[in-house]
């Protein structure tokens, strides 16, 4: 510190160990994308944290984990926002609410972040209220900080939300976002793993970044038989199913670094809801040239694979999420995601 931190084979700081992404941050502890996110992820020793991006209406990049902001924020209560509730459809999927690109950056940051799922993590409602929407660009700033305070190197591993859907009501982020990475020293010199579930933009930023020492592109993708939005919109047939095969794994490796499949395309569940055998997915993707670095453990009982819970649907189950990591980290991945990285770090740790 300061400088790039090696990406290496594995950990890092070049090490053999697994990737902790703090996915939205802490988000089992603190409401998800808020820096008090962050900062909890960071302490609990996440070596990259998440933020989703989004476009505000007059072109800001902010982190929220997709466009629909009722969930997540305490806008349903505003009054002055009661006539900008409406109803859209963003990469297929409707919802009636309230939308981050109908407020300006200045009309969001009037708004308090709120837990996601207050009936499965009562201890991050309690921090309802607390805190705003956070920009990108305060994010990056943020941890800049946080690294200079610990005195360590933390990634960032921004996903590209919705690129298709903002890029049809004229906020594009590819641009925004570029402009932003170049703008901040931390960026350009310390790990950036990008993310998307759709293929264009990934191309594009390939083409615009090229290969960097502390650059990752990382392609995002389901199990299922569906498209990629900007596919879809393009006409194409590419599935993501198509692009977990052998050979769509080579076609991701042309353009990205990391494949991020869900746990469940790792090791799937059987009917009981246990653990089956692995699938070849991860030597699937070593043999493509590809890292692998699966989507999202959480340590309520709900989440884990029926092996390991115990207790009420509701509870938060420690042990059996430390577990269900193990399995997974034995399979050779290259790093994960978890909504509490200090689960993570034990997992990893033995």
């Amino acid at each position: 510190m300061p400088g790039i931190a090696p990406l290496g084979a594995g950990g890092i700081a070049g090490g053999k160990r697994p990737l902790v992404f703090g996915h939205r941050g802490a988000s089992a502890l603190r409401p998800e994308h808020t820096l008090a996110s962050y900062a909890k992820a960071i302490v609990d020793g996440a070596d990259y944290i998440e933020p989703d991006l989004c476009a505000t209406k007059d072109g800001v990049l902010v982190a929220r984990h997709e466009a629909y902001l009722s969930e997540t924020t305490d806008v349903a209560s505003r009054k002055e926002f009661a006539s900008r509730k409406t109803r859209k459809t963003i990469d297929g999927e409707a919802h009636d609410g309230w939308f981050v690109d109908d407020f300006t950056l200045a009309e969001l940051k009037t708004l308090r972040a709120v837990e996601r799922i207050p009936q499965f993590r009562p201890g991050s409602a309690e921090y309802n209220g607390m805190f705003q929407v956070a920009t990108f660009e305060e994010i990056i700033d943020f941890v800049a900080a946080e690294a200079a305070a610990h005195g360590r190197i933390i990634g960032i591993v921004p996903e590209l939300k919705h690129s298709t859907y903002f890029a049809s009501v004229g906020l594009p982020l590819e641009e925004r976002f570029l402009s932003i990475i170049a703008a901040h020293d931390y960026t350009r010199r310390n790990p950036l793993q990008i993310q998307s579930f759709e293929v264009a933009n990934l191309k594009y930023l390939r083409s615009k970044l090229g290969s960097r020492a502390n650059l990752r592109l990382m392609q995002l993708v389901i199990s299922e038989d569906v498209r990629p939005m900007d596919v879809a919109a393009a006409g194409g047939k590419l599935t993501f199913a198509q692009m977990c095969t052998p050979a769509g794994l080579r076609d991701i490796a042309q353009y990205a670094d990391v494949v991020a499949p869900p746990t469940r395309a790792i090791i799937p569940l059987k009917k009981d809801g246990s653990l089956a055998a692995p699938s070849s997915m991860v030597d699937d993707a070593h043999r493509a040239g590809l890292r692998i670095e699966p989507w999202t453990f959480r340590p309520e009982n709900r989440f884990l694979a029926a092996d390991f819970r115990s207790g009420a649907d509701t509870a938060r189950h420690e042990a059996g999420s430390i577990a269900e990591m193990k399995r997974y980290i034995a399979t050779g991945i290259d790093g994960f995601f978890t909504d509490d990285p200090a689960l993570g770090r034990a997992a990893i740790a033995g």
